[in-house]
C-alpha cells in the first residue's frame, strides 16, 4: 500500500498536477496537509484527503480528520492548531486518543520523520517554501506487512535518501 503526501503548496497548481500525475498509477491515496490555499473544489485537490491550514480560507476543509487506509489509521492535520513548530507531545495525545499509527502534519515546512511510541510522525516539507533544506519536497509512504517506508522526493521526482526512513510497527 502506497500513500502520497505532500503540504504547504501555497497557491501552486501545476506542481500539483504534475506530482498527481507522476504517481496516479502507483498510490491507493493522496494526503494534502493543508496550506494549499486552494478551493477544496479545484482540479488539483480532487482525490485528496486534505485539511485546512492557517493559510486556507476555504472553511469546507476539516480542520483535521482520521482515516482508515488498507488497515492503517492515519491523523491527518496541518499542525498549526497543536503547536508543532515547538512540540509534537500534542499530535501524540491526539495520535494516541483516536488509535491513529500514522500522523501527517504540515505547517513548519521542514521535511522529515519519525518513530515515537509506535507512531511514525511525518512531515512532508513544502513544494514552495522548504525550511532546513533547498529540496522542495513531498513523500510516499510504503506499508508491506508491518515495515513501513517513508520516501521523500523532491520536485523532480528525485529521492532524497538523507531523509528517507524505514521503520517497522508493532
Amino acid at each position: 500500500m502506497k500513500v502520497l503526501i505532500m503540504s504547504d503548496s501555497h497557491g501552486l497548481t501545476h506542481e500539483i498536477n504534475l506530482i498527481k500525475e507522476r504517481h496516479r498509477d502507483e498510490v491507493e491515496a493522496m494526503i494534502h496537509c493543508g496550506d494549499s490555499e486552494l478551493p477544496m473544489t479545484t482540479t488539483e485537490m480532487e482525490g485528496f484527503l486534505a485539511v485546512r491550514g492557517n493559510c486556507d480560507y476555504d472553511k469546507t476543509y476539516p480542520d483535521e480528520r482520521f482515516e482508515e487506509i488498507n488497515g492503517l489509521r492515519f491523523f491527518i492535520t496541518h499542525g498549526h492548531l497543536y503547536n508543532v513548530k515547538m512540540t509534537l507531545m500534542n499530535l501524540g495525545y491526539k495520535s494516541e486518543e483516536s488509535n491513529a499509527k500514522i500522523v501527517c502534519f504540515g505547517h513548519s515546512h521542514i521535511a522529515g520523520s519519525e518513530l515515537v511510541d509506535d507512531k511514525i510522525f511525518i512531515n512532508p516539507g513544502s513544494i514552495r517554501q522548504p525550511r532546513g533544506t533547498h529540496d522542495k519536497t513531498y513523500t510516499i509512504l510504503e506499508d508491506v506487512a508491518g515495515e513501513t517506508k517513508v520516501t521523500f522526493f523532491d520536485l523532480e521526482g528525485n529521492e532524497i535518501k538523507s531523509l528517507t526512513q524505514t521503520y517497522h510497527l508493532q
